[in-house]
């Protein structure tokens, strides 16, 4: 017979740790489910120990400012005290044992496996059965998404997660992906003295940021000696000795010790078993309505509903769906001006629509562009666009 329980939340990231315990200290019965890690991508691999990385080349950059504006300075980057303080901070070595017991010190009940749905109200782990008799909360995020290019299953390539984890760096690093991590991950082992090459096939890097920011950004890279190919399909991953080479679309190829992907992130909701209760198993994310309601006795938070891939939206979603679970009024979610930022130096901030966007829904746009340097206080380019 399965094992009952007022709620289970299958994926116990920000978004789904956060249901769950709110659910849990509310007094209800709940079962979180996690194969991974508690907490999720943001504390192990994304948001903090990334961040870390970039604190640090950032302060390698600044220190090969000083001379002509400070005096001398003598610049021997050190990748070993990053790697220790990111082993520190991901808690021993990748361990969640702290977050677990986070999680029950709030009543909730953790079950270790891969959570997968097995019909209306019905969650199954590994053999082991439950069934909710209130609510399924899914939360099971996004991983990374491979570009269908020939011969890179062959290869050892790498996500963002063996970036974060290198205990040494490589001398060379193809980026497949110039978005916001490929772009911040680059960067920082740029400065860190690797030979950085950034490949995207899309006609400019940060394609979801204004064309303003892309240029400037690329400008940067360059003069601080990444490679940068824009516009430029990888067709084909091949060995090149001890080299991982990648061939374009054009003819040209690139090539470095180690390739990192980062193409994006995609949630696999046929492993999630959501055809199981009606909902499209080759869908890219889950639909939910206002009140993060995906099905009967169903909702969904944070990136798997495709909605704002980011650790504080993932956060935002929560009181929401807790508050329709338990039957009390709230509002629903507003997406009207999510914020986001990429973590270049110089850094890309972006609230709401970009032009494309807001225009692609039928607004009038008006542009109020001002370039910084030419006020007092230097900087890049900012761009407001209403409608």
């Amino acid at each position: 017979m399965p094992e009952r329980a007022d709620v289970i939340v299958v994926g116990m990231g920000p978004g789904g740790e956060e249901v769950a315990g709110r659910l849990a200290q509310a007094g209800l019965d709940v079962v979180g489910i996690e194969r991974g890690l508690v907490g999720g991508e943001c504390p192990y691999w994304g948001c903090v120990p990334s961040k870390m990385m970039l604190r640090a080349a950032n302060l390698l950059a600044e220190a090969r400012r000083i001379p002509g504006i400070a005096g001398d300075a003598s610049v021997n980057p050190d990748w070993s005290p990053v790697a220790r303080r990111i082993r520190e901070e991901a808690t021993d070595d990748w361990d969640d044992h702290v977050a677990v017991e986070r999680f029950e010190g709030k009543s909730g009940r953790f079950v270790r496996g891969h959570g997968r749905l097995a019909g209306p109200g019905r969650v199954e782990v590994d053999g082991q059965s439950f069934e909710a008799t209130k609510a399924i909360v899914l939360a099971t995020g996004t991983g990374p998404a491979l570009p269908p290019v020939p011969g890179l299953s062959d290869v050892p390539y790498w996500t963002n997660r063996d970036v974060v984890e290198a205990k040494d760096l490589p001398r060379s690093l193809v980026v497949l992906g110039g978005g916001a991590v490929g772009m911040e991950l680059a960067q920082a082992y740029a400065r860190f003295g690797v030979e950085v090459t950034v490949v995207e096939a899309l006609d400019r890097v940060l394609p979801l940021e204004e064309p303003e920011a892309s240029e400037v950004i690329n400008s940067v890279f360059r003069r601080e000696g990444i490679d940068v190919y824009a516009g430029a399909r990888a067709t084909k991953v091949d060995r090149d000795g001890e080299r991982i080479r990648v061939v374009l679309h054009d003819g040209r190829a690139v090539a470095g010790d180690r390739l990192l992907v980062a193409t994006g992130r995609r949630a696999d909701l046929r492993i999630l078993g959501v055809g199981s209760i009606g909902l499209d198993e080759e869908a890219l994310t889950i639909a939910v309505d206002g009140h993060l309601r995906a099905a009967p006795g169903v909702w969904a938070v944070g990136d798997v509903t495709g909605v704002g891939a980011f650790t504080h939206i993932a956060l935002y979603l929560p009181a929401i769906a807790v508050a329709d679970i338990l039957g009390q009024q709230s509002d629903p979610a507003n997406y009207r001006a999510l914020p986001r930022v990429t973590f270049t130096d110089p850094e890309v901030a972006s609230v709401g629509l970009t032009e494309v966007e807001a225009t692609r829904r039928g607004l009038q746009v008006r542009l109020g562009p001002l370039r910084c340097h030419d006020l007092p206080a230097a900087g890049s380019t900012r761009r407001a666009t209403t409608g």
